[in-house]
């Protein structure tokens, strides 16, 4: 730099100082303004605030003077009538979204709530209800979601907000300044870990994560430690998971590797594969390159060996080899990689010797889709494969792995436990469904002996269907949507919760013609509820039911319960099993169609998804603690007596679990609160 572009730059960095000055100068007129208001009339003084807030971000320094009136202007009354006034209750996940508002007020809210937790994560401010720890998670976490912003190169998403993005960039960067990428990214591998051993069928988004990890590790490394190593795993199950693959070469280049390699090299190659995917649920590239070269190079006996197929699995090739392989030729892609995962994991359940799969699977395999289903499909995963090809690996990956369902970001939590529960119980009646909505755009159902068809019926919650879920549900959610919402309109008029008729009309069979109900539909107050917590015992706990597992999975329906213990909504899950975890806990094993089952509802009710015995997909509770969010499940009816034998002190335990949560307002007038 010369001296006169020197001179230059000291003189607009002191104009930039100068500006800050005055901005911080009318700052704190706003905020004492705002101080001296009464709170009825806090709102009115509110947006002078924001509007200079608004104006100091976009100064250079100026979140550091944001963040030394962060508390200021907490005390002043800033956050008062909004969401951010309970710090404790902030979400996360929700902070990118707002960061970019089309409201210069939101962004400036945000920033400043941000700037007040840094504020107490450094030691420099105190919160009454926010932690120094608390705040210091918050704020790296809120980094974890949003490292694409660190690291990454815009995207045409991104490029098109502008100013509104660059601000984002700059709040995150003076964040991560301030707390370290250390911990961010030990917070995001351990999540992506969390996530994976859900084994939930959609993981673009981690694997997106894992690509901005990639580039982090690439970029600014890390130190030495498990957080590397995990992290370094990830990176190599997507990009390098073999000897051929390590550096990650791109795959003609690959192909040209394993093109040469000997049969020993080979199977390293297919062994390294199948570790890997078996260890994330994660399929790479590479390794859908490999399976179809190896089938067009007639090296048939590594597809098994690529799967990492067990007894079951090496079972079902030797029997159905034809059929696999055409599903490999026709499923298993590198745009659609994960259908590798979900072909072994069907094999592994041995379904293929359900005497009607194999004709439906070959049904499947001919099948083209029609009219709007195929647009939904096309418009649901874009142009890189046929909507037939990405439905077919879809189909792999819903039966491959049926608790890896999730309903995405859509109220449509019914039609997510039917798709997981036909694909668990009923494969073939599932791939029957598809076939319907395929070829013709409808779907056929009865109630009761009554047809209903999708195609006459008015779109439901669903609307025309999701686009951010799985193949199948994508095509399928819509229509079923509209057919659960139908047969409650037949139910009108009925006594009771319409679930009692409807979830054995819409599941199947094998769903329990009884229904206990915790709240009386009308008032919406508890109703006989100790009878009904004993009759849960009865049926679910095997000290109270003769020792029955259950023979099927059961719908039933829970409160759902915020950290904070609040009621946030009514919610379909499937119980699984009940069965004593490695410490002797007895707990309720279930399905929940959200894309994560790890869910803190408050005062120790915390879902647990691996550690206490879970499968894959399952989430679990301590019997007690889960039945005091349970307000609907299924029995049969033949029973007389429920749950006699249980001590009062036992069931009024879980009584007071659930009158301090979801029943808080629930309780008849007339309930004395003893058995």
């Amino acid at each position: 730099m010369n001296l006169r572009n020197a001179s230059t730059a000291d003189g607009q960095a002191g104009e930039d100082t100068a500006a800050l000055d005055r901005l911080s100068g009318t700052l704190d007129i706003a905020i004492e303004r705002l101080e001296r208001a009464r709170p009825f009339a806090k709102a009115r003084y509110q947006r002078p605030v924001l509007d200079v807030l608004g104006r100091i971000i976009a100064q250079p320094g100026g979140l550091g003077v944001v963040r030394e009136h962060a508390v200021r202007m907490d005390a002043a009354g800033l956050f008062a009538g909004s969401d951010w006034d309970r710090p404790e209750t902030l979400r996360p996940q929700l902070v990118g979204g707002t960061l970019v508002s089309e409201d210069p007020a939101f962004q400036a809210l945000e920033a400043a709530s941000l700037s007040r937790f840094l504020a107490v994560a450094e030691g420099d401010a105190r919160h009454a209800n926010l932690h120094q720890d608390g705040a210091r998670h918050f704020l790296t976490q809120v980094l974890a979601l949003n490292l694409k912003d660190l690291f990454g190169v815009p995207d045409e998403a991104a490029r098109g907000l502008g100013a509104r993005h660059d601000m984002k960039c700059r709040v995150l960067k003076h964040i991560a300044d301030h707390i370290g990428l250390t911990d961010v990214l030990s917070v995001l591998v351990s999540e992506i870990w969390r996530l994976l051993e859900q084994r939930s069928v959609q993981v673009g988004v981690v694997k997106d994560m894992i690509a901005q990890i990639a580039v982090a590790l690439n970029e600014n490394g890390t130190e030495p430690g498990s957080t590397r190593l995990g992290a370094e795993r990830l990176v190599s199950a997507l990009f390098g998971p073999t000897s051929a693959s390590r550096d990650d070469p791109g795959l003609a280049v690959y192909i040209d590797r394993i093109s040469v390699a000997d049969d020993a090299g080979l199977s390293r190659e297919a062994m390294g594969f199948a570790r890997a995917m078996h260890d994330t649920g994660l399929v790479s590239d590479y390794h859908a390159a490999f399976l179809t070269w190896a089938l067009d190079f007639d090296q048939r006996p590594l597809i098994p060996e690529a799967l990492g197929l067990g007894s079951t699995g090496l079972d079902c090739w030797r029997h159905y080899r034809g059929l696999i392989e055409k599903l490999v030729r026709s499923a298993v892609t590198p745009a659609t990689p994960q259908a590798a995962y979900g072909l072994a994991m069907l094999l592994e359940r041995g379904i293929l010797h359900h005497a009607p799969m194999v004709p439906a699977l070959e049904r499947q395999l001919s099948l083209s889709l029609r009219g709007a289903a195929r647009d939904r499909l096309a418009l649901g995963f874009g142009p890189a494969v046929p909507p037939e090809t990405q439905l077919l690996a879809g189909v792999l990956q819903v039966l491959g792995q049926p608790l890896g369902v999730g309903q995405g970001a859509n109220p449509t939590c019914q039609s997510a436990r039917a798709i997981a529960l036909w694909a668990l119980n009923d494969p073939d009646y599932l791939l029957h469904l598809v076939t319907q909505v395929a070829e013709f755009d409808t779907l056929l159902m009865q109630f009761e002996g009554t047809p209903i068809d999708s195609a006459d019926l008015p779109a439901g919650l669903a609307g025309t269907g999701p686009i951010d879920a799985d193949p199948v549900s994508v095509l399928l959610v819509g229509h079923l949507d509209r057919i659960y919402a139908e047969m409650g309109r037949l139910c009108t008029g009925r006594a009771g919760d319409p679930h009692k008729w409807i979830n054995p009309q819409f599941h199947g069979w094998w769903v329990s013609r009884d229904c206990a109900v915790a709240v009386d539909v009308t008032t919406g107050k508890l109703a006989a509820y100790h009878e009904f917590l004993r009759r849960f015992f009865a049926t679910y706990h095997p000290d109270h039911n003769g020792g029955r597992p259950l023979g099927h999975p059961q719908p039933a329906g829970i409160a759902v319960t915020d950290a904070q213990q609040r009621f946030v909504g009514w919610h379909a899950i499937a119980i699984l099993r009940v069965a004593e975890d490695q410490a002797g806990q007895m707990r309720v094993y279930f399905y929940n169609p959200n894309n994560d089952s790890g869910q803190d509802w408050g005062n120790g009710v915390v879902v647990s998804t691996s550690g206490h015995g879970e499968r894959y997909g399952e989430g679990s509770l301590e019997f007690d603690a889960f039945l005091s969010r349970v307000y609907l499940f299924h029995d049969e009816p033949l029973r007389s007596a429920h749950g006699q034998d249980i001590p009062a002190d036992v069931i009024e335990k879980v009584r007071k679990q659930a009158i301090s949560s979801w029943a808080a307002d629930r309780q008849p007038e007339d309930d004395a609160g003893g058995p």
